[in-house]
């Protein structure tokens, strides 16, 4: 199988790209267009060149992938996205739980569970019952004060829709948030957690089934099965250890910005540049 290595950074210096040509044994350097940021494809990069190439993007703040050559975007059918900290910057939770004075204590155990820390599902119920007796008007103004897409989300959208791709979010977090952005963004599905809200207020706990670890990889099984696409067909991106079971359904799961056990184990990472890095992935 012929590899391509994708190198992609804010700015990607022709030295850098001249140590890395010669590490992978690439036969050649092409400008990838249509991003925001700097990518490049080296052709006929040797796969045993992986941990020599990491180690100098590493030191030299770039992003990298070994890629199949000739693969491409319009050739995916579904891109799966996590949505906290992935498709938005924020984490709603920790912003919601500043509102009573409470973020750091939240963030905290947010920060914990997303490195595979602590129990996911027991996680977001110390942290849902921190915001018990919040107006629920606190989540519109988080929504319309705190709540931005990550770099590169509107161009990975965009693609995605020219190339007929489908989108689908599906979170640990809210449907007060996967909704308005679903509808918003034209997403095709959403799926995530109810907020239970008494009298105008939060109550401090969610209704039904979480949409936890196990629903996360299930809500993708089931709309690879509903498109009749098959695993190779499938982007999975995420960032956090609740992420692992959706990004192990996919056949190209992306790290973005993750922890380290994320990392570890999906296809590929961005940390460097934007949602939009993707795109450039299969250009």
């Amino acid at each position: 199988m012929s590899l391509d290595l994708i190198i992609q950074g804010e700015e990607v210096s022709t030295p850098d790209l001249k140590a890395l040509h010669a590490l992978a044994g690439a036969s050649g350097i092409a400008r990838i267009d249509r991003v925001a940021h700097q990518a490049f494809r080296l052709p006929g990069a040797l796969a045993a060149a992986r941990d020599a190439v990491r180690e100098y993007c590493e030191n030299t703040a770039l992003d990298f992938a070994f890629v199949e050559s000739g693969r491409k975007f319009a050739d995916m059918g579904l891109v799966a996205m996590d949505m906290d900290s992935t498709l938005i910057t924020i984490e709603c939770i920790d912003e919601i739980a500043d509102f009573a004075g409470r973020k750091a204590e939240v963030a905290a155990v947010t920060a914990s569970a997303m490195r595979g820390e602590i129990d996911w599902p027991e996680s977001l119920r110390r942290r849902v019952a921190a915001l018990e007796g919040l107006p629920a008007s606190t989540l519109a103004q988080v929504f319309e004060e705190r709540l931005r897409l990550s770099p590169g989300a509107t161009e990975l959208i965009t693609a995605a829709k020219k190339n007929g791709i489908r989108l689908l979010l599906v979170s640990g977090g809210f449907t007060f948030f996967t909704e308005r952005l679903k509808s918003q963004l034209g997403l095709d599905y959403a799926y995530s957690n109810t907020l239970e809200i008494i009298n105008g207020k939060l109550s401090g706990k969610v209704l039904g089934d979480l949409c936890d670890a196990a629903a996360k990889a299930r809500h993708l099984r089931d709309t690879r099965s509903t498109l009749g696409l098959a695993r190779e067909q499938c982007i999975a991106v995420g960032d956090g250890a609740n992420d692992l079971l959706m990004l192990a359904e996919a056949g190209l799961s992306v790290a973005y910005h993750a922890k380290p056990v994320v990392q570890a184990q999906a296809s590929l990472a961005l940390n460097h540049v934007g949602l939009a890095g993707i795109v450039a992935l299969l250009a």
